[in-house]
C-alpha cells in the first residue's frame, strides 16, 4: 500500500498575514500616539484598534517603548521595510543627481513628503516628553538619526566641489530646517500648499548653499 505523499509546508500565507498583523499595529499605535498623546494611550488600546491580543503586541514589540520607536521608523521612512534611511531608492537617487542645486531641489520635495508624514506625531510625541522618560529618550534618538543622515547628505554635497560654505554648516543648516516646524508653521498655519513650500525651501537651500557659477 502506498503512502500518502506529505506535502512541504508553505509558509509564505502565514508570514503575510503576520506582516500585516504588524503594519496594522503600527497604523493603529500611530493613529492613537497622535490623537491622544503617548502617555494616554495603552497596548490594550492598540490590540483593541488592531483586531489581535494584548499578548500578540507584547511578543511581537516587548513594550510601548518599543512599540513607540518602530512607529517611528515607520513614519520616517514611509512604510515599514528595514532599510537605513539614507540608503532608501529615492534617496539613493538624488545622491545620484550631479547637479548640486538639483540635488537640493529634489531633497526638498523629499523631506516636505517626510515632513507631511513625520510632524503629526513628533508633536504628540513632544507633549508628551516631559512625563515619560522612554518618550524624551525617543526625541533625542530622533533629532540624532536626522542629524546622522544630514551627515551624509553634506559630505557628499561638500566632495561634489559645489559647495559654498563648510560641510559642517551645510549640515546644520539642512538639519534645522528638515525637522517639521517650518512646514508646520507655513503649510498648516499660513496655508502653503506642498509644492509652494517644497519650491521655496530648495530655492532657499540653494542660494545659501550652492557656490556661484558651478
Amino acid at each position: 500500500m502506498t503512502q500518502p505523499v506529505k506535502r512541504s509546508y508553505d509558509s509564505t500565507r502565514r508570514q503575510h498575514q503576520a506582516s500585516q498583523t504588524r503594519r496594522e499595529i503600527l497604523r493603529v499605535a500611530h493613529d492613537l500616539f497622535v490623537e491622544r498623546g503617548y502617555g494616554r494611550t495603552t497596548i490594550a488600546d492598540v490590540a483593541r484598534g488592531a483586531g489581535v491580543s494584548a499578548e500578540t503586541i507584547y511578543a511581537t514589540y516587548k513594550n510601548k517603548a518599543t512599540l513607540l520607536h518602530r512607529v517611528w521608523d515607520v513614519t520616517i521612512g514611509g512604510d515599514d521595510a528595514e532599510v537605513v534611511f539614507h540608503e532608501r531608492p529615492e534617496i539613493q537617487a538624488i545622491r545620484a543627481e550631479p547637479d548640486l542645486a538639483k540635488r537640493l531641489m529634489m531633497h526638498a520635495r523629499l523631506a516636505t513628503a517626510t515632513a507631511r508624514r513625520m510632524t503629526p506625531f513628533v508633536n504628540a510625541v513632544h507633549a508628551s516628553s516631559g512625563a515619560d522618560d522612554a518618550v524624551a529618550e525617543m526625541l533625542a534618538e530622533m533629532d540624532r538619526q536626522r542629524y546622522e543622515g544630514m551627515g551624509v547628505m553634506a559630505a557628499e554635497a561638500a566632495s561634489s566641489g559645489q559647495l559654498a560654505v563648510s560641510e559642517q554648516e551645510c549640515r546644520d543648516l539642512v538639519w534645522a530646517t528638515t525637522d517639521g516646524l517650518l512646514w508646520h508653521r507655513l503649510v498648516q498655519v499660513r496655508g502653503w500648499t506642498d509644492d509652494q513650500y517644497a519650491d521655496w525651501l530648495g530655492r532657499m537651500w540653494v542660494a545659501t548653499l550652492v557656490a556661484e557659477g558651478t
